[in-house]
Parts: C-alpha cells; sequence; structure tokens
C-alpha cells in the first residue's frame, strides 16, 4: 500500500515541504516528469519546487507508455545527474504515473524494463517516487502495477516495490480534463469496481474499497446532482477506491482483451476499456446495461468497426495477447477458464467492435 497519502483542494501547494525530507543531497535531483499538456500551464507549472539541480520533464502522452520510452528516460536522467535523484515526481494522469514509477524502479535495477514485466520479477527497491494525478479513474496512484508496452506485449510492472512512496491528491488538479476523457477515465474506475466485485479472487478488503467507487461512480455518472467540485472530490476518492479494490484482488474481462487493442491499434487504456466492455453483457450483464445508459446520458459515442478490416494475423495477436494475462481470466471465470475463454470465442468479441 502506498504509505502516505495527502488529500484536499491546494495541497499541491505543500509539495515542497513533502519533499524536502527526503532529498539526499545537493546534488542528487528531484526529477519532475510532467503530462506535456501542462507546457503552458502556468498554474501548476510555477508551483513545481525547483531547487538545485532538480528537472523537469515534459513527457507526451500521445501514446500509452512503452518501456523503450522507460529505458530512454532512465538513459537520460542518468547522463544529465551528477547523483542518483533522490526521487522521481510524477505530475499527470495515468500514462505519467506508470512512467514516474517503472523510471522509480528501473534507476535501481539492471536491464531493460521488458525484463520486468510480470509478476513480482523486481529484486531492488526503487528509487523515492511520488504520484500526484491531474485526473481522476485510472487507479494507478495506488495500484502496484505500471502497465507498459513492450516489443511483444502489454503488460505490467506488477511488484511490491511499485507503489508510490507519496501521493498527493488535489481535486482542483482536474479542472482542465475534457468531457470525453473524463468519462473514459470514470469508467476506466467503474470498470475496476465491476471486474473486482464479480471476480473469483474477491475478498472482504477488496469488496470494501470495489462497493465504495462502483457507489460514487455511479452517484456521479448515472444518478448525478453533484457540483462540479463536488463530483471532482469524490471521483478522485473513487479512483484510489477501485484502484484498491484491484490491488487486493484482480481486473477481468475487459482489462484482459483492451491490451490486446492498445498494442496493435494504438488505442489508449480508458476508451479501449470501454470499447471492450460495450460488448460484454456476457459476463457482466446489469453492469453492461447501466454503462450504456450512462453512454447515453453523456452523449458519448464509442468508436465502432475498429477491427473490421484486421486481417487474421492482426487478431490472432491481439488474441495472444489477451490469452497471455491468465490472472485476470482467472479473476473472471475461474481456475477452469480455459475451457470458456476459446481464440475462437475472443475472436468474435473483438469483431464486434
Amino acid at each position: 500500500m502506498v504509505p502516505r497519502v495527502i488529500f484536499g483542494r491546494g495541497s499541491f501547494n505543500q509539495l515542497s515541504e513533502l519533499l524536502a525530507p527526503n532529498r539526499l543531497n545537493s546534488k542528487a535531483p528531484f526529477i519532475y516528469l510532467v503530462d506535456d499538456v501542462f507546457r503552458a500551464e502556468v498554474n501548476v507549472t510555477s508551483r513545481i519546487p525547483i531547487s538545485y539541480e532538480d528537472k523537469i520533464i515534459y513527457v507526451s502522452t500521445e501514446e500509452e507508455p512503452k518501456t523503450s520510452q522507460v529505458d530512454e528516460l532512465v538513459e537520460h536522467i542518468i547522463l544529465t545527474s551528477k547523483e542518483t535523484p533522490s526521487g522521481i515526481i510524477g505530475i499527470g494522469g495515468g500514462s505519467i504515473l506508470d512512467l514516474a514509477k517503472a523510471v522509480a524502479i528501473m534507476l535501481n535495477n539492471e536491464g531493460s524494463s521488458e525484463d520486468y514485466q510480470g509478476w513480482d520479477l523486481v529484486k531492488n527497491k526503487a528509487v523515492y517516487h511520488v504520484g500526484i494525478p491531474t485526473i481522476s479513474g485510472t487507479g494507478a496512484e495506488v495500484s502496484r502495477t505500471t502497465v507498459l508496452t513492450g516489443p511483444t506485449r502489454k503488460l505490467g510492472i506488477n511488484s511490491d516495490f511499485t507503489p508510490f512512496d507519496q501521493v498527493v491528491l488535489d481535486p482542483e488538479l482536474t479542472n482542465g480534463v475534457p468531457k470525453q476523457q473524463w468519462f473514459y477515465t470514470g469508467m476506466d474506475c467503474f470498470i475496476h469496481s465491476v471486474e473486482s466485485l464479480n471476480g473469483t479472487y474477491l475478498n472482504a478488503f477488496s469488496k470494501t474499497y470495489g462497493d465504495m467507487a462502483y457507489q460514487i461512480c455511479k452517484h456521479i455518472y448515472f444518478d448525478g446532482g453533484l457540483t462540479k467540485k463536488e463530483a471532482q472530490d469524490q471521483l478522485m476518492m473513487a479512483s484510489w477506491h477501485g484502484g484498491m479494490s484491484i490491488a487486493y484482488s484482480q481486473v477481468g474481462v475487459a482489462h484482459a482483451m483492451s491490451y490486446g487493442l492498445s498494442y496493435l491499434l494504438g488505442i489508449k487504456h480508458g476508451i479501449g476499456n470501454c470499447i471492450v466492455f460495450n460488448h460484454l453483457e456476457e459476463f457482466y450483464p446489469d453492469d453492461v446495461k447501466l454503462f450504456k445508459q450512462m453512454l447515453d446520458k453523456h452523449n458519448i459515442k464509442l468508436p465502432t468497426d475498429i477491427c473490421r478490416n484486421l486481417g487474421e494475423q492482426d487478431l490472432d495477436t491481439m488474441i495472444s495477447i489477451a490469452l497471455s494475462l491468465e490472472p485476470l481470466w482467472e479473476n473472471a471465470i475461474g481456475k477452469k477458464w480455459k475451457k470458456i475463454i476459446t481464440s475462437k470465442k475472443l475472436k468474435e468479441l473483438y469483431l464486434k467492435m
């Protein structure tokens, strides 16, 4: 679990005092990985407490995080820093937070980040790292994984060393989120809770968090009646609770299949989950019905026919990636999932999308 969390409007202003006790020395910088959309956002960048050798690295999130991107960032930081950094601070959405976690891990572990895609492969503790989400829903601020697209697969670095040492939850930072992105990342949180609550890995701990995330998402996206500030505050809490729920259980069918869409077609995680979930009545009938009602309520039109013109080789690639995520299928279906989830079945589902 993340050991230290601060929540509240304006809490971003406390970043300097939160970081100060963790500075190793004046030559060991804090490296800020910041979403490129904030490059011209003075209200954010002017409040980043730069001192000594500290650096801001602006990172584009046009594409999902890649192992090659992590490796390039690590090499750049090593070559341009006098000493190992005091810490890595990620400021942005799920992609930036995943990159920050991965870079912090790789600064203390040899080889390429693709070598650590999987469960509990990391040997050495990451450098101190802080997550500051500027959009809510992904759960990346709390999860023990950092999802990366590698040369042959999309898979997280899932380990006890992955979670942030400190998280700053300031709802004010979500003010500029566009409506569609707000919907897709919120539905990522909704799907987290659905997959956790309906999974075979469910336990009292994960259920408590999953129930809370589910009800908050329903209140925000279906029931309505909240002010903008109330919705921002509550969605940030839903994101946290949804992430905690899957940290102690697992995700399911939507995530397993969306990884294939992301790897092959470059579709971003939140919208990819929505595209898949829209066709999963067989697995989550009541929740898919509610999801479609929320689509209509917010006038969101999902992309269609994205797999129609794919060849057999491309379909096989997506199917192979989905089937490789065995813990997700076991959570969703049970230990005998291979008797139900076949290549033929996944092909039929993908061709509906």
